[in-house]
């Protein structure tokens, strides 16, 4: 009897030391993997939109009203507060939080894999997915936007159903919607032990709650109409799935075979588990190929698939990859081990080594803008490239912050569903007001010959050759001043 209650302090002591010699490495790999990150200023425009979105809500602007974006609030938020913390001059507090949403996701990963296959399946979880997880073209891997920022609520869902905790899975589900839409399809695997267990009636009710809660906070701090139409209703033309079949294809598959190449340790011995038909039966395995299923379909989703919507993949490739390896001998896994790591060097070296000829550009046109205006005047930038506005620490003339919402570049893929008719639904109302009441003081033409340029445009073309006058050329970008004999007029 005295000897009884050593067992759980053993047990404690035993998972203290795990967990003591496990972390240091995570922390250690985390960071080595994310060096490229801190290197260029901005790495795409979606850290862009971020920092422009973030400073104007910081000077007073409402989310979804006045600051506009297809996305939930939670990452917007989540740089405004870095910025009131850190100054809004950099994204170095942004990098920083990336890596520890990179070493939370590996921690998670590693928990659930030590859970089902022990000790060491847990180092081989954790370690392999961070060396994949920057498998991607670098401006999708290494920037600190949406997917990166998914992934720990995603794996955080996962853990807390694999231990039945319903309302802490459901508000992870919910942490991860708000992060972005596509994060919510980890609803499904959350969904399987539920069923599995047989605890739909105790359980079901806790994870709506707990999913329920934290959604309708976020539209009630912002505009219950607007949250939802920007979140969900108001982007039928970008989430189209006509365009070019032959470009979408394309990018599919480009951005599908980079990610191979990065997860070569992962997927021969996968495959090997479903050849032998391990992966077919038992418990996890539907589970982990539900995840991977579900995060599938979060890639295809609108029919996009930009790099960055691939990181979905790799939480699940990484627990498959280990609950393969586990029963295979320490050979194998060492050989999953190397071959990712290999992988791993050579995205951290195009990282480091790739040059960046837009942010370039967008540095060279903010330096033209911020010597032609004043702190205080309101500009406009035609193009895809937010950042220009953060870069020249100059107030966009409107809330739509890219040409995208006004025309569906992005949307149209290669430019086939490209024009007014594509926009967000009643932007071009608002944003003709908007240029009547703050007219830019400067106007920059950034198109550069894309199907969004204002030749096709009929009314940023009459805006452009009736009130502004042509002034500068600044690496293909048009710069235009106000016309003296019509200071301020409107469109």
């Amino acid at each position: 009897m005295l000897g009884a209650p050593l067992a759980p302090a053993r047990t404690a002591i035993t998972r203290t030391a795990y967990w003591t010699r496990l972390l240091p490495l995570l922390a250690a790999l985390a960071c080595v993997t994310r060096i490229p990150s801190f290197v260029p200023t901005l790495w795409n425009p979606d850290e862009g939109y971020l920092a422009v979105e973030a400073r104007l809500l910081a000077q007073g602007g409402q989310l979804y009203d006045t600051v506009v974006d297809r996305k939930p609030p939670l990452l917007p938020w989540l740089y405004e507060a870095a910025f009131a913390l850190c100054g809004s001059g950099s994204l170095l507090p942004l990098r920083i939080l990336a890596v520890l949403a990179q070493l939370l996701t590996a921690v998670l990963l590693a928990s659930v894999a030590r859970r089902h296959w022990g000790e060491r399946a847990g180092r081989t979880a954790g370690v392999l997915y961070l060396l994949v997880s920057v498998g991607l073209n670098p401006e999708d891997a290494q920037a600190a936007t949406f997917e990166v920022f998914i992934l720990p609520w995603t794996a955080a869902a996962l853990w807390c159903a694999d231990r039945g905790r319903w309302g802490a899975a459901g508000a992870a589900v919910a942490a991860a919607f708000l992060t972005k839409q596509t994060g919510g399809a980890v609803l499904l695997p959350v969904l399987w032990p539920l069923c599995r267990r047989g605890a739909v009636r105790a359980g079901l009710p806790r994870l709506a709650a707990g999913f329920a809660a934290p959604v309708l906070g976020a539209a009630l701090l912002t505009d219950p109409a607007g949250f939802l139409f920007w979140t969900v209703t108001g982007s039928a033309a970008y989430a189209s799935v006509t365009g070019s079949g032959l470009h979408v294809l394309g990018r599919a598959l480009a951005n599908a075979a980079i990610l191979a190449a990065a997860s070569a340790g992962l997927l021969p011995p996968i495959a090997r588990a479903l050849r032998d038909g391990r992966a077919r039966a038992g418990e996890p395995w539907p589970w982990l190929w539900l995840w991977l299923g579900s995060s599938a379909v979060a890639v295809a989703a609108g029919c996009h698939f930009f790099g960055h919507y691939y990181l979905q993949l790799v939480p699940p490739l990484a627990l498959l990859a280990t609950a393969a390896l586990h029963v295979l001998p320490d050979k194998r896994r060492l050989a999953a081990v190397l071959a990712s790591g290999c992988a791993c060097a050579l995205f951290v070296a195009w990282g480091l080594l790739a040059p960046r000829p837009e942010l370039a550009h967008a540095e060279r046109l903010a330096a033209a803008l911020a010597h032609r205006t004043a702190p205080g005047d309101r500009v406009l930038v035609w193009g895809i490239h937010p950042e220009t506005y953060w870069l020249a620490g100059r107030t966009p003339a409107t809330r739509y912050l890219t040409a995208g919402l006004l025309t569906n570049y992005s949307g149209g893929r290669d430019g086939s569903r490209v024009g007014e008719a594509y926009a967000v639904p009643g932007a071009w109302p608002v944003f003709r007001r908007e240029l009547t009441a703050h007219a830019p003081a400067l106007i920059a033409d950034d198109s550069r010959g894309e199907p969004y340029a204002p030749a096709r445009l009929p009314t940023l073309r009459r805006l452009l050759t009736t009130r502004y006058t042509e002034i500068a050329r600044v690496d293909g970008a048009i710069l235009y001043a106000r016309a003296a004999a019509s200071p301020g007029a409107g469109p």
